[in-house]
């Protein structure tokens, strides 16, 4: 077994691979001229950031099983090519997180003390000791948007400050935020109450830019925020002209859009602490990721255990071709049933039926998961962690089968919240195109592709019409209109009033101001977009 380790990592974990006596070891230096010849006959590369993982060097390392990035980023690796080519690629996600933890806090309490401004003054030659009176953090309020694995070491920090501790994540269940001493709160409440807010979200559609000036204008006046997540959270100029304003005490960011900040007004506030992307680059965080990186790899190719992949797991071909659709089934009702359900999941319960009740279906709960979750999270899901993430976030899952004869092959996801239930269930049709088949129990077939409209109303008459005609003149062209409605419950009159559903395809994203309009016709009771 050859293992080339193609970049600079941790000594221990070097070591840790010298321990197999049957193992040959091979480091190089990060420039390709000296990886490539070395590939030929590898059967794993560690590599962290340098290295570019592309399909031409995959297809010069045909003995290659494993790719293992130390640090959480795989941009440089071609993870397409690599599940192509059947290379497992494993990263270490997490392994910074205390390092980014501790950056927040210093930057936290650099504002709350003005120690960059002080140290310049000091170095100026000047002692302007009445000029830099700080705030003490105890009793202060921290609101932390994302308890993910940073934010939940944050918390941990904070509560020895004596803190009041607030969040904000809709995924994160109760049970997991009383574990943590934390009020989960909505964001309104976060940001009128907050005395310090940390952003810990993900860099997603729905997050870019949150921080403007309506996020902005709702914070606690003489309040401060801090991003040490992703650049693109925050709208730099609106947060000058809050800090500008004197609105905001302070703001103090470690993370850019883009990196370097060339042209950024916070560059000219000295209000405003500015560290170049370094949280997460401390001695050990490099140590940890290089340590943990080298025993994923070991444990991999001596056993076969899988730690933090993020392609496909290698499977029988076979059993592959059948499954595969009904992976991508399966992710698309979760991401459907993220945008359409009542709130963050307590419990998911998913049901196999036909042929799928009878097959090992983890591939396909794990794709269900992925698309329930990666829309509100930072650390991407795939059908190799979705579960441990799910269980992590206390969301308990649950998985039944129907095996009787005559069932269609199908997957059925439902999901609590609060105490109510959204369900989805779905088929291949054709070989190959996912359809919902029913939408809460209701009958009604449509594509799960494209973009969706959601609708639900009282079944009476002009409904239908009313949305054709309001789709219409807003410019929206209509690809599909299914439709389907509950069956009246037995005794009870066929001209008793039921619930009907309608899934419409259109061709083009559907604005807010069209959904406002749709849900304000007569007997309409639920209106929601769906990107898939």
């Amino acid at each position: 077994m050859k293992i080339v380790v193609g970049e600079k990592v941790s000594r221990k974990g070097v070591e840790l691979l010298r321990q197999e006596s049957k193992w040959r070891i091979v480091e190089t230096e990060p420039a390709r001229d000296k990886l490539l010849p070395e590939l030929k006959d590898a059967d794993a590369l560690i590599i962290r950031s340098a290295i570019k993982a592309d399909a031409q060097l995959l297809e010069l390392a045909p003995r290659l099983q494993v790719i293992g990035r130390a640090g959480i980023g795989v941009d440089n690796v071609d993870v397409d090519a690599a599940t192509r080519k059947g290379v497992l690629v494993m990263n270490t996600p997490g392994g910074n997180a205390v390092s980014v933890a501790e950056h927040t806090l210093a930057l936290m309490l650099a504002l709350a003390r003005a120690v960059p401004q002080a140290n310049e003054s000091m170095h100026a030659g000047r002692w302007e000791k009445k000029l830099f009176e700080g705030r003490e953090l105890q009793g202060k309020t921290l609101g932390i948007m994302g308890l993910g694995r940073i934010g939940i070491e944050v918390v941990k920090r904070a509560h020895a400050l004596q803190m009041v501790i607030l969040a904000f994540d809709p995924y994160v269940s109760a049970a997991v935020a009383s574990d943590l001493n934390v009020k989960v709160v909505s964001m309104d409440v976060l940001l009128e109450r907050s005395d310090y807010i940390s952003l810990h979200m993900p860099g997603t559609p729905e997050t870019i830019r949150m921080v403007g000036r309506e996020f902005l204008r709702k914070m606690k006046k003489g309040a401060c925020i801090i991003n040490c997540a992703r650049g693109e959270l925050v709208d730099e100029e609106a947060l000058a002209e809050a800090v500008r304003s004197g609105h905001l005490a302070g703001a103090a960011l470690d993370v850019f859009a883009p990196e370097p900040p060339r042209n950024s007004p916070l560059l000219a506030l000295p209000q405003v602490i500015l560290t170049p992307h370094i949280a997460g680059s401390t001695a050990e965080a490099q140590e940890a990721v290089g340590l943990r990186i080298a025993e994923q790899v070991r444990d991999y190719l001596k056993s076969g255990v899988i730690h933090n992949a993020v392609n496909v797991p290698a499977i029988p071909v076979d059993e592959y071709r059948i499954l595969r659709p009904y992976l991508d089934l399966g992710e698309r009702l979760g991401l459907f049933l993220a945008q359409v359900a009542p709130g963050p999941a307590t419990e998911v319960e998913i049901r196999y039926a036909g042929k799928l009740a009878k097959m090992n279906t983890n591939l396909v709960r794990n794709s269900v998961l992925k698309g329930l979750l990666n829309p509100v999270l930072d650390e991407k899901a795939n059908i190799v962690n979705a579960v441990a993430i799910a269980e992590d976030r206390g969301i308990r899952i649950e998985e039944t089968r129907n095996q009787r004869a005559q069932s269609m092959d199908s997957v059925r996801v439902a999901l609590k919240s609060n105490g109510q239930e959204a369900s989805v269930e779905g088929t291949i049709l054709h070989g190959t195109e996912p359809r919902l088949v029913v939408l809460d129990g209701i009958n009604v077939e449509c594509p799960l592709d494209g973009n969706l409209i959601v609708l639900k109303n009282q079944d009476i008459p002009g409904v239908v019409g009313k949305i054709g005609t309001i789709l219409g003149s807003s410019g929206i062209n209509i690809a599909n209109f299914s439709l389907g409605r509950e069956r009246p419950a037995r005794g009870k009159s066929s001209k008793t009033p039921v619930d009907a559903v309608a899934v419409v395809q259109v061709d083009g994203k559907v604005t807010d101001k069209v959904l406002q309009v749709l849900s304000r016709v007569p007997a309409m009771r639920f209106v929601r977009a769906v990107h898939l």
